[in-house]
């Protein structure tokens, strides 16, 4: 199940502060594989998460068709695949940064002028899930570094999504929560009980009981502090079968597979 299913209420929020005429349909690119019958319980949250302080994670964006992203350079958003429909220029897509409350008259927008997904992109289950959008203008916020070291450990996951599976909205106001690492194993082994196959070297998943990222976090930045204290892009949230299911955690594109590659698209964008 792909995490960037639109929501009436937000987006018609962020038809609001971008001033309307910009918020396209949005983009899933594959039919979301067959659910299991059992839905465990869910917790208020991003699921199970908190609303997130002001300024705490000030390179985090919403974009206009129900997805997040992370500002990756000043004028680059990093977001996941299947959130947009190719590669290309495209004047389509609204930014909301510098705020947490989307409803926030000081929220700084942008749109976009250029998108590039990954050339191998096919479906979020089939990896590969990333992509850049180039923005019309500089956002004079922090940006978000991409991690160097291990993918171990507990992250933290973000967004505006819906806070439970069953929910008919998306939220204005962002959540965070922390999550644990799920051996590539473990998660090939649950997933592969309802015919999925997971792509190790491209996904990484994470999650804990009652917490996860649901529809609307997808482009969503996953993140850890690494030695010096610093926050830097583990994963982007990618798809799950439901959202906190039990047996079922958030799969994220690795950003250490394809940092190499993001850093390069970043160059030519930037």
């Amino acid at each position: 199940m792909v995490r960037n299913a639109p929501s009436v209420v937000v987006l018609g929020v962020i038809a609001i502060v971008l001033g309307g005429g910009n918020v396209p349909a949005y983009a899933g690119s594959a039919a979301a594989p067959a659910a299991p019958q059992a839905v465990t319980p869910h917790r208020s949250g991003i699921v199970g998460g908190q609303l997130v302080p002001d300024a705490r994670f000030p390179w985090m964006v919403r974009l206009s068709m129900g997805c997040g992203g992370a500002l990756t350079a000043p004028r680059v958003v990093l977001t996941a695949g299947h959130c947009v429909t190719g590669s290309g220029l495209d004047n389509s897509i609204g930014v909301i940064a510098g705020v947490t409350d989307l409803k926030s008259a000081n929220a700084l927008t942008a749109k976009s002028v250029e998108v590039f997904r990954a050339p191998g992109f096919l479906s979020e289950t089939r990896g590969d899930d990333w992509a850049l959008v180039r923005l019309d203008r500089s956002i004079n916020l922090p940006t978000l570094p991409l991690t160097k070291g291990s993918d171990e450990g507990s992250f933290t996951i973000m967004g505006w999504g819906q806070v439970r599976e069953a929910s008919l909205r998306q939220e204005t106001k962002l959540r965070y929560a922390d999550v644990p690492l799920v051996a590539d194993s473990l998660c090939a082994t649950e997933y592969a009980k309802a015919g999925v196959v997971l792509v190790p070297d491209d996904q990484i998943c994470a999650g804990g009981h009652d917490v996860d990222t649901c529809q609307g976090d997808s482009g969503s930045p996953m993140v850890r502090r690494n030695y010096l204290g610093e926050w830097v892009q583990v994963g982007i949230v990618s798809w799950g079968l439901g959202c906190a299911r039990a047996g079922y955690p958030g799969v994220y594109s690795q950003i250490s597979h394809f940092r190499a590659k993001i850093r390069e698209a970043t160059k030519k964008f930037s």
